[in-house]
């Protein structure tokens, strides 16, 4: 995606070009160099540098490594500011969203602000065909989900779902897990989390 792209008309760079500022601001205020939040976060140096100057868009397993790195949840790289505590409902068309990944990537739209002290955070998940977790996940915490269209192949211990429209799960994150939309059509899934890891 050129620069250009990802700015909108008025000049105001899209949730996604937020995610490397904001990956950027949080890495300067913990003192971190790019080399040594890419060793804390197991990722390339010269891939968060491309990710951090808006050239590159990150795949969900790296925002979750880059977000655990910097002891925040995933949801921090693309929300905006949390002073606003009054914001109790979020209109349709105004949550904040980011696409992570390229090509067979995820969209995530927000359903819940990123604050301090929230016991909760919860997306909508588009999962295009072929997307997924990129590999095994671990976190603390636990997770609750709802398909909503489409369908899922969830791994959690080892062992396969194959999640249709209507099922649900739930599980604790401390328990690898992975997830995967091996088939033809966008998967779209209700993804609840507490505490906000993700």
């Amino acid at each position: 995606m050129k620069a250009a792209a990802r700015k909108k008309a008025n000049g105001v760079k899209t949730p996604e070009g937020r995610v490397g500022l904001k990956m950027k601001h949080m890495r300067l205020l913990k003192g971190l160099t790019l080399k040594e939040l890419a060793g804390l976060a197991h990722c390339s140096e010269s891939m968060l540098s491309r990710i951090e100057n808006g050239s590159a868009n990150p795949s969900i397993k790296t925002m979750h490594r880059v977000a655990l790195a910097l002891n925040m949840p995933v949801s921090g790289l693309f929300q905006g500011s949390d002073d606003d505590d009054e914001n109790v409902v979020l209109r349709q068309g105004e949550r904040p969203t980011v696409q992570a990944g390229q090509g067979k990537g995820h969209k995530l739209e927000a359903l819940i602000p990123s604050r301090r002290g929230n016991l909760l955070s919860g997306y909508i998940n588009d999962i295009e065909p072929g997307g997924g977790s990129e590999g095994i996940i671990k976190h603390e915490g636990e997770e609750f989900g709802y398909v909503l269209e489409g369908e899922l192949d969830l791994v959690v211990d080892k062992k396969k779902y194959r999640l249709r429209a209507g099922d649900s799960f739930h599980f604790r994150s401390e328990r690898p897990h992975s997830y995967t939309n091996s088939r033809k059509k966008v998967a779209r899934i209700l993804w609840l989390n507490t505490p906000p890891s993700f």
